[in-house]
C-alpha cells in the first residue's frame, strides 16, 4: 500500500453517490485506490457519467431507499456484484419541509418518509454490513450526519435534524458494541455544503441566510467532505472509532 493509494484493495459502498457529496466521495475514494460501489435511486445517467469519470473503476447498483426493503435489496445486489465490501458510506438523504400547522396525515408522512430514507435505510445497511464485517475480519462505516443533528434545526425541517441525531447515536452504539470485531464507525456532520440544494437555497434566500452564522463566511466544498471521508477509511485510523467530525466552519455552537 503506497502513501498515494492508502485505500488500495478496498471496495466501498457509497449510497446516494450519483451527485453532490456522494459523487465527490466516490471520486476521492477512487483516486486513493478504492473501488466505489455507486448507489443511485433514480438518476442512472449521472451514475454512469460518474463511473465514466472514474475510468470504469467501480460498480453501479440501483435501489429505492424510500422502500422498506430498499436497503436490504441494495446490500444483496452490491454484495453479489462486489463479492466483498470493506466499508459503507451512508450518504443518501432527503430534506423536506413540514409545518406544525400541517394536516396530521401530511405531518406523519413527512416524518416517516424522512426517517425511512435518512435513518431506517442506513440502519438496515449497517445491520447487513456488521454481519458481513464480523465474518471477514472487520470493516468501516461512515455515516453522513449533519450539524442539524447536534444543535437542532429549523421549525419547518425538524424531521431532518431528528433523523441525523438518531444516525449519530446509532454510530456511537456500533462503535461501542462492535469495536472488538475490528469494526470502526464514525459520523461526519457537515453544516452548509456547496451543493445544488444549497445553491437553490441561496438563490431563494440570499447567501447571508446560509453563511451568516458561519465564522469563516463560506460553505464547505464537497471535496472537503470527500477528503475527510477517505481519510477516515484508512486502515491506519482505528482510534477515530465512535467520533463525530464537524465540518461547519465554526458554526456549531455547543
Amino acid at each position: 500500500m503506497s502513501h498515494l493509494q492508502p485505500l488500495a484493495g478496498q471496495t466501498v459502498l457509497v449510497t446516494g453517490a450519483s451527485g453532490g457529496i456522494g459523487a465527490a466521495i466516490a471520486e476521492r475514494l477512487s483516486a486513493e485506490g478504492a473501488r466505489p460501489v455507486i448507489h443511485y435511486g433514480r438518476d442512472r445517467e449521472r451514475a454512469q457519467a460518474l463511473l465514466g469519470k472514474l475510468g470504469g473503476n467501480g460498480l453501479i447498483v440501483q435501489a429505492d431507499l424510500s422502500s422498506p426493503d430498499g436497503a436490504f435489496a441494495l446490500w444483496r445486489d452490491a454484495l453479489a456484484a462486489a463479492g466483498r465490501i470493506h466499508a459503507v458510506v451512508n450518504n443518501a438523504g432527503i430534506r423536506s419541509e413540514i409545518s406544525i400547522e400541517a394536516d396530521p396525515v401530511d405531518w406523519r408522512i413527512a416524518w416517516q418518509t424522512e426517517f425511512q430514507v435518512n435513518f431506517f435505510a442506513a440502519a438496515d445497511l449497517c445491520k447487513e454490513a456488521l454481519a458481513h464485517f464480523k465474518h471477514h475480519g472487520g470493516g468501516r462505516i461512515v455515516n453522513m450526519a449533519s450539524r442539524a443533528g447536534q444543535r437542532g434545526y429549523a421549525a419547518d425541517a425538524m424531521p431532518y435534524g431528528a433523523t441525523k441525531a438518531a444516525l449519530i447515536n446509532l454510530t456511537k452504539s456500533i462503535a461501542r458494541s462492535f469495536g472488538r470485531d475490528g469494526i470502526v464507525a464514525v459520523s461526519v456532520a457537515p453544516g452548509w455544503v456547496r451543493t445544488d440544494m444549497a445553491e437553490e437555497f441561496v438563490a431563494k434566500h440570499g447567501k447571508d441566510a446560509a453563511v451568516g452564522d458561519i465564522p469563516i463566511g463560506e460553505m464547505a466544498e464537497t471535496a472537503e467532505i470527500a477528503e475527510l471521508v477517505a481519510f477516515l477509511l484508512r486502515p491506519s485510523q482505528a482510534s477515530v472509532n465512535g467520533a463525530t467530525f464537524d465540518i461547519n466552519g465554526g458554526s456549531y455552537i455547543r
